[in-house]
């Protein structure tokens, strides 16, 4: 009678076993765009003029990653922002872009930010309960605004 050891079958399934681990591992990137435009702008008034758009792409770990532009909202730009908030709704800040760090190219910003786990992931959960926006010295509650998930 032969007996086999099952080697080579074991190590397949170890093999097996072990790329499916790290697939469940790798960290999904979630990419959302909006527009922006001073008529989303709440409270307001947005600046009328001003018109734009955000891509983000949010990692689970924290990191996000963005490319945007902007225009006729002046150069003073005072900041850029995630906040928390529905449509029609003014919301807390939750994550700032730090547009001051980006690489600018025109008009047009890219730059990565780092923010908790739990708040990238409530961002991945629900994006429509947030939104961008983009500040100036003209209109420093928001120039612009564009609300996630539409």
């Amino acid at each position: 009678m032969t007996r086999h050891s099952g080697g080579p079958l074991v190590a397949m399934l170890l093999a097996c076993l072990t790329l499916v681990m790290s697939v469940a591992t790798v960290s999904a990137q979630i990419t959302l765009s909006t527009g922006l435009s001073g008529d989303e702008e709440v409270p307001g008034p947005g600046d009328k003029n001003g018109k734009g758009w955000v891509t983000l792409m949010i990692e689970q770990d924290g990191t996000i990653c963005y490319e945007g532009k902007v225009q006729a909202i002046g150069r003073e730009l005072t900041g850029a922002h995630i906040h928390i908030g529905a449509s029609g709704v003014a919301g807390d800040v939750v994550v700032d872009l730090d547009p001051f760090g980006a690489d600018i190219t025109g008009n047009k910003a890219t730059h990565c930010v780092t923010t908790t786990p739990q708040v990238a992931a409530a961002i991945l959960a629900n994006p429509s309960s947030y939104y961008v926006n983009v500040h100036t010295t003209a209109y420093l509650g928001g120039a612009i605004r564009g609300q996630l998930g539409d």
